[in-house]
């Protein structure tokens, strides 16, 4: 049930700073900014400077007061902001004074909740905004901003827009037979399903393949023992992360990193190296390796280039013919000492010495993820965003032969259900949706 308390709450981040806001919201709001303030009136959206009061008179702070009257706001209630002086304290004693006024602490998110309540923002800009204040990476900043501003919101009011159409005139068929129907009907619905089909299948493949924009891109390094896949990790992130010994089978779990490289953010996975290993130990740790290259957006794979290559190395090279639909970028190592390793047997490899210069592998996985990113496809957020158009495209695809065999009762069941599954994106379907295009397309019961 909605909750139409006023409520207030600590905007900017805790700790020491030159300002410090203060939100409050709900319909006392601009009551209780009156009483802390001792003014008699605000102006909408027009800073106004003023001495801050305690309930017994004295001045807490002078602050810069703002008034967002409702609907025009956030949260689409009346809005105040109190923006004091920086500090823990300061911002604590204004919050508190407002509470003895009669607002209470807002629970963690409540300011979107009801600007979701009050259809100021859907379910997708609100992923969108608890994701930004988080983001990492300016992949990330630019991709939520993409969504904030209201692309997927677009993206999924076509889509439901398509659907409704369908449903409506296979409504009109079933119900009222005797309704004029354009002879073309039924085509028209199979071609939108059509381009509904491959709109999600390229969402999908695209939101997999750019996932880790949000949370960092995977890059595991793999190889045999004693190539130099901690030595890479090290010189990655500019200090000793892993151990570095001439003994094989020294890294015997993954270690994962997160590091910067151009504007995106990598998650490094250091993994154990791979040959026949007799330890049970080193054995799990192999089997870690295997699963990161399954779970990598990236992998480097690493070869030394003073060993002649051996049935290890082989064994390297058949796992990367097993992922070749993935981003591998193979390195020969160690390319200041004299070569034995057969370069024929490994294609488009970059040469690198950990000891020294490792910028052509850099600049190879930033070229990498720059191709990946630097796009305007339509991507997912989220697993809650990818699982909804997974199950729209599962239900448009199930409809197709009803749809063909003139099921239509078992067809408008699939794009009903598909109509609610790409709904959860943004806002809940209503069946009061497809009754408005019914009787505002057709002229029924005449």
């Amino acid at each position: 049930m909605f909750d139409d308390s006023t409520i207030v709450a600590i905007a900017t981040a805790n700790g020491i700073g030159s300002i410090s806001i203060i939100r409050l919201s709900g319909a006392n709001a601009l009551d209780i900014a009156y009483k802390i303030t001792k003014k008699e009136k605000f102006q909408p959206r027009l800073a106004t400077l003023s001495a801050l009061y305690d309930k017994e008179n004295e001045v807490i702070d002078e602050a810069l007061i703002l008034y967002f009257k409702a609907p025009f706001s956030f949260t689409g209630e009346d809005v105040v902001e109190f923006q004091c002086h920086g500090g823990v304290a300061i911002a604590n004693i204004v919050v508190n004074e407002v509470i003895k006024h009669g607002a209470r602490l807002a629970n963690p998110g409540e300011f979107s909740k009801r600007a979701f309540f009050n259809n100021k923002i859907d379910l997708s800009k609100a992923e969108a905004i608890s994701k930004i204040i988080e983001a990492r990476s300016e992949d990330a900043v630019k991709l939520l901003a993409r969504q904030l501003k209201g692309e997927l919101t677009n993206f999924v009011n076509d889509i439901r827009e398509d659907l409704l159409f369908m449903l409506a005139y296979t409504e009109v068929s079933i119900d009222y037979a005797e309704e004029d129907l354009p002879d073309d009907i039924y085509e028209q619905i199979q071609n939108k399903m059509d381009k509904i089909i491959v709109k999600l299948e390229n969402t999908l493949e695209a939101s997999k393949r750019r996932e880790g924009m949000i949370e960092g891109f995977k890059v595991a390094i793999v190889g045999k023992p004693n190539v130099g896949k901690s030595s890479l990790l090290n010189k990655l992130l500019n200090y000793d992360r892993a151990i570095i010994s001439d003994i094989a089978g020294t890294t015997r779990d993954t270690i994962e990193e997160s590091v910067k490289i151009g504007t995106h953010i990598i998650k490094i996975v250091d993994t154990a190296g791979i040959r026949n290993a007799d330890d049970v130990i080193e054995k799990i740790g192999i089997e870690k390796s295997i699963e990161a290259i399954n779970e990598a957006d990236i992998v480097i794979s690493l070869f030394d280039n003073s060993k002649i290559c051996d049935s290890e190395d082989e064994k390297i090279i058949n796992l990367l013919e097993e992922n070749s639909h993935k981003e591998i970028i193979k390195v020969l190592n160690k390319s200041d000492l004299e070569n034995k390793f057969d370069k024929s047997l490994i294609e488009d490899f970059i040469e690198i010495s950990t000891k020294e210069d490792i910028n052509p592998l850099v600049k190879q996985i930033e070229s990498i993820l720059d191709n990946n990113t630097h796009s305007d496809e339509m991507t997912l957020i989220s697993k809650r965003q990818v699982y909804s158009v997974e199950d729209t495209l599962h239900n448009i695809k199930q409809s197709v032969m009803p749809l063909q065999g003139g099921e239509l009762e078992f067809f408008a069941h699939y794009i009903t259900e598909a109509l609610e599954n790409i709904s959860t994106i943004t806002r809940p379907y209503e069946n009061d949706e497809m009754l408005d295009v019914m009787f505002g397309e057709f002229c029924l019961g005449k």
